[in-house]
């Protein structure tokens, strides 16, 4: 239990810091959150008072395409959806925020293929 506490109370710690860093840089930010079976993203204004583009993997109609939802290849799904969204509402370049999580397995899959279908970070 003290080991699961340090845990997220270093994530929160990386997200204080990474979000600190954004602030300063006044753009668009490209909120990712994970758990362990669903992947979220959120494209939120530079003001942080509205959300205009969202995805996840709770979406019916990309949910009944996925047979299990915590996994490399949905991650890689929600980033080419949240890409394609974003560039309908004409937002090409975002700031990656990846909420204190390392960048390493889903979440840099998810920012590879927002990448490939055109999002600039």
């Amino acid at each position: 239990m003290k080991n699961m506490n340090l845990v997220k109370y270093s994530r929160k710690k990386r997200a204080l810091k990474i979000r600190k860093k954004l602030k300063s840089l006044k753009k668009v930010r490209l909120v990712v959150y994970r758990t362990s079976r669903h992947i979220y993203a959120q494209i939120i204004s530079c003001n942080n008072f509205s959300v205009l583009v969202t995805a996840s993997t709770l979406e019916k109609d990309i949910n009944k395409n996925l047979g299990y939802t915590g996994n490399k290849i949905s991650a890689e799904i929600i980033g080419k959806i949240i890409a394609q969204r974003a560039l309908k509402k004409g937002i090409t370049k975002v700031s990656f925020d990846r909420s204190g999580f390392k960048y390493h397995g889903r979440i840099e899959s998810l920012a590879n293929s927002a990448r490939k279908y055109g999002l600039q970070f």
